[in-house]
């Protein structure tokens, strides 16, 4: 997967274990720090959001980047990033990606102290779901709280509680779903 992003290089997991095992105990210890920033890529030309790529939050100076693809695939990077860097390789497209700090879901969580990194696990309650099983990194503060999940082939970004079928697993505190 390359989308032009420097230091991009992801890795992707599949399924709850392998990301906690991954990346559990790294995301269970950002709890504490404060959310001090984030950047995710948006088109200039209408300031849309390209969900395609990943979401960079960045807290006192640990990045966290985020990115689902296909159905069911989530990669963690830590730190590698760099968001003040062009993103490359689109003059072939009619839009032009670039970072932005600009977001109506997460600006009002900056600055805010970090208390809980949940995994959620979506197991639908009714019949069969394609996107059973997919994983999604839960954020929580004291003001509120966002999960970036798999938009189908995407990332989405979703403020408040999750959704019921969504199955929360906290981290360095228990290994059963509450």
């Amino acid at each position: 997967m390359s989308i032009g992003i420097s230091g991009f290089e992801p890795t992707f997991l599949v399924g709850l274990e392998a990301v906690r095992e991954e990346h559990g105990r790294r995301l269970a210890a950002l709890g504490g720090r404060r959310l001090t920033g984030f950047a995710v890529v948006r088109f200039i030309e209408n300031g849309e959001w390209f969900a395609d790529c990943p979401v960079v939050l960045n807290f006192d100076g640990v990045q966290v980047e985020i990115c689902h693809y296909k159905l069911d695939e989530l990669s963690i990077g830590w730190n590698s990033i760099d968001t003040t860097a062009v993103i490359g390789g689109w003059e072939w497209f009619e839009l032009t990606p670039a970072w932005s700090g600009a977001d109506e879901r997460l600006e009002s969580l900056v600055g805010q102290e970090l208390r809980e990194v949940v995994l959620l696990e979506w197991r639908p309650t009714r019949g069969n779901d394609l996107a059973d099983g997919t994983v999604a990194v839960e954020f929580v503060f004291d003001a509120g709280r966002f999960h970036i999940g798999n938009g189908l082939d995407e990332n989405s970004i979703d403020v408040g509680e999750a959704h019921p079928d969504l199955v929360r697993y906290r981290l360095g505190r228990c290994t059963q779903p509450d």
